[in-house]
């Protein structure tokens, strides 16, 4: 009887897989430090799109999130409810925006400093030019969710 080697582990030789399993573990570090302030990853999504461009809709939130307009709706709502985000009703006819609050600054604040110490946690393990390589890495497969070159 004869055996045949096992082939090789898909995730243990794809430099994809294996960004994707890196990155789930980082994503469930990051909530963890996201609910000690009580929002989660889309919260902080929304107010981080809302921050940048507050007369957005909720249908344009709900695409740069890449969700649907009624999760974005009961998304804005916990917010409201946390007191980050007020509803401003301009009149009969016109749309509501959507403001961030002083609250909503602040939980922006602390989920920039938690985004900062998870860095350091990374950073503290890698030689600084390593670092250094990392992020300019990460910067050109930031490029990935664009049409690729030449394709049509």
């Amino acid at each position: 009887m004869t055996t045949s080697a096992p082939g090789p582990s898909p995730a243990g030789e794809s430099v994809g897989l294996r960004l994707v399993g890196i990155g789930r573990i980082l994503q469930r570090q990051y909530e963890v430090e996201l609910s000690k302030i009580g929002i989660t990853l889309r919260h902080l999504g929304a107010l981080g799109h809302l921050s940048r461009h507050p007369d957005m809709s909720y249908s344009d939130l709900a695409r740069r999130s890449r969700i649907t307009s009624q999760s974005m709706n009961a998304t804005v709502r916990a917010l409201e409810e946390l007191g980050a985000v007020q509803r401003i009703l301009p009149g009969q006819g016109h749309a509501a925006r959507l403001q961030v609050t002083a609250r909503g600054r602040e939980l922006l604040q602390s989920a920039s400093a938690a985004a900062t110490r998870l860095d350091d946690s990374i950073a503290m393990n890698l030689p600084a030019a390593e670092w250094d390589t990392l992020k300019k890495l990460l910067d050109k497969l930031g490029t990935l969710d664009s049409p690729p070159v030449g394709n049509s």
